[in-house]
């Protein structure tokens, strides 16, 4: 199976490859935001099931705040926020994707949607299922939080 960035997204099992950073590059539909971020090619992506991320289908990949960088758009940002107003969920005000985020549980980090980088980049993509609708039981067992931090070595 593979998605719009031409990554094999079947069973792929991407807990023992090393994970050595590279520059991707993405954006929003329309254009207007643009940014890139070091990570993997190897991505471990998130799926989660809370109210918000349910509806519109959100899986994420996450890294350190110093890792992502805007390059144009900031001004076509809107934010949305709702219950506990930690997550930070960043729209195009163009064409309404939202290609990033700041993620309740890493608040140190940005949440990247993975089908919003330019093809060419990603090796594979290694889901995980994150339980939203149980937030703070799946935080504690979670490795979550190692995501948001300057090092993969765990």
């Amino acid at each position: 199976m593979r998605d719009s960035t031409n990554a094999d997204i079947s069973f792929f099992d991407a807990s023992n490859v090393k994970k050595e950073l590279i520059e991707h590059h993405g954006g929003c539909h329309c254009g207007t935001i643009r940014f890139k971020v070091l990570a993997p090619q190897h991505l471990d992506v998130f799926e989660c099931n809370c109210s918000i991320c349910i509806k519109k289908q959100n899986f994420h990949f996450i890294v350190p705040k110093a890792n992502f960088q805007l390059l144009q758009g900031s001004d076509n940002i809107t934010t949305y926020t709702f219950n506990t107003k930690q997550a930070k969920h960043t729209f195009c005000k163009t064409c309404g994707v939202q290609s990033f985020y700041t993620p309740r549980s890493n608040q140190d980090g940005i949440g990247v949607m993975p089908h919003c980088l330019d093809p060419g980049t990603i090796l594979s993509v290694n889901t995980k299922k994150y339980d939203g609708q149980n937030w703070e039981e799946s935080y504690q067992q979670s490795d979550i939080t190692k995501y948001s931090l300057n090092r993969f070595d765990e």
